[in-house]
């Protein structure tokens, strides 16, 4: 993850308004770094989603806590959106948001296996068309992904199940999601951005000593 990324974060976030930051190849770790930047400056991990990569969603964080943790840090580092310093990380916190995260990311496995069984398909299907040896390729090709599917799959049930013993241990709290998606949430029990009674309306985080924190820009 480049520090590119932690600027464009920050500048979007001036809008007070939900922010989608795609970091590419970056690990969980340098994931979970973003996040506690974002925790920092009054937002809060919503969850991660694929598109050519993962994209993570951060929307407004307006508890009386986050409100006032953003203010301060937004008057103590008032040049972190332009390169300037940022808060120093906690590392509980960036250990709580990697599980959250890695717990998110492996409930997106089952799609990745559909995309490989089609992947096992279609070339078996052109080798079919095309003759013995075209037939011999492919089903090697889907051989060797019929290996590699279970043991993922084994992989993906570990790491799982180590990240949600880690996110209940802290309080976190197992809900099912509107996609149907198993998801760890703050002990509130709600979704980050719901049941705020400021929810939908901008928040202008403040930006420079001296501003003002307000609803609406």
């Amino acid at each position: 993850m480049s520090e590119r990324h932690v600027l464009k974060m920050l500048r979007q976030m001036a809008s007070g308004q939900p922010v989608e930051v795609a970091p590419g190849r970056a690990s969980t770790k340098e994931f979970a770094r973003l996040a506690s930047i974002a925790q920092q400056f009054g937002y809060e991990y919503a969850g991660v989603r694929q598109r050519w990569g993962y994209v993570m969603l951060f929307v407004p964080d307006l508890s009386p806590q986050a409100r006032a943790r953003a203010a301060q840090n937004w008057a103590q580092y008032p040049n972190a959106s332009d390169g300037g310093a940022l808060p120093p990380l906690v590392p509980g916190a960036i250990e709580l948001l990697k599980a959250r995260i890695t717990f998110d990311m492996t409930t997106l496995y089952g799609n990745q296996v559909i995309k490989s069984i089609w992947l096992c398909v279609i070339p078996l299907g052109l080798g079919l068309q095309r003759g013995t040896t075209s037939v011999l390729l492919a089903g090697a090709f889907c051989a060797v992904l019929m290996v590699a599917v279970p043991l993922g799959l084994a992989i993906n049930r570990r790491r799982k199940a180590k990240c949600a013993a880690l996110l209940q241990a802290a309080g976190f709290i197992p809900v099912t999601d509107q996609n149907g998606r198993l998801r760890y949430v703050p002990p509130s029990g709600q979704f980050p951005g719901q049941g705020n009674p400021f929810a939908g309306r901008p928040w202008c985080p403040r930006r420079r000593a001296g501003d003002t924190v307000r609803l609406g820009c």
